[in-house]
């Protein structure tokens, strides 16, 4: 007498046909006790007739969504709908959890540098000499080291406005000398009484 057709057991590979089975239902997660949606559209729950592929292991390019389900099931993983509006839209064969705790993490580093990210300031007068000069040049070289913003400024005191360009000259040449480790975000600017140059870290995000 043939075997009754049952589900997959969890924790046992898919037999043919099947998709792989961890307990859940098709297309949920499971957070504690409960079943809930999830963030993506799974598997079965993709409803486009062809995808973009990618994942490890994965050749990438446009399939069929039956072809995408046949290879997540064939590597025991999901097929997770990462850019709905892309056109055909985005899915990646990867395992859900481990996509889930991978995003979490990188939200969690981006916001922790954008926290660690400050705007340090550096006054100068239309008429800084060379050794004050140098000396917030210093300054700066650290703040920028550091993964600091720079926003340098030149105020203009009572008459001292007519000196402007000489007060925008100072602050292209502090950006020049702070061009191997910071790149100009805002060119000089006038406002008010102060005129401000901003520069930020290479290597980082503008935030």
């Amino acid at each position: 007498m043939a075997a009754p057709n049952t589900p997959n057991t969890p924790g046992r590979p898919a037999g043919p046909g099947q998709r792989p089975n961890n307990g859940l239902k098709p297309g949920f997660i499971s957070r504690g006790r409960k079943s809930l949606e999830p963030e993506h559209k799974l598997n079965e729950n993709i409803r486009a007739r062809e995808v973009r592929l990618v994942g490890d292991n994965v050749e990438p390019g446009i399939v069929t969504i039956q072809v995408a389900l046949r290879i997540a099931n064939e590597l025991e993983l999901d097929l997770i709908e990462i850019s709905p509006n892309a056109e055909p839209p985005v899915c990646k064969i990867a395992d859900y959890k481990k996509f889930l705790y991978e995003q979490k993490k990188k939200k969690k580093e981006l916001k922790a540098n954008s926290a660690k990210q400050e705007i340090k300031e550096i006054r100068f007068g239309p008429n800084t000499d060379e050794h004050d000069f140098e000396f917030k040049l210093k300054h700066a070289e650290k703040f920028l080291q550091e993964g600091n913003k720079v926003r340098a400024y030149v105020f203009f005191k009572g008459r001292a406005i007519v000196y402007k360009e000489r007060g925008e000259v100072l602050l292209l040449q502090f950006a020049q000398k702070l061009s191997e480790l910071g790149k100009v975000e805002q060119l000089p600017k006038l406002e008010g009484k102060k005129m401000f140059l901003l520069m930020a870290p290479k290597g980082k995000a503008a935030k």
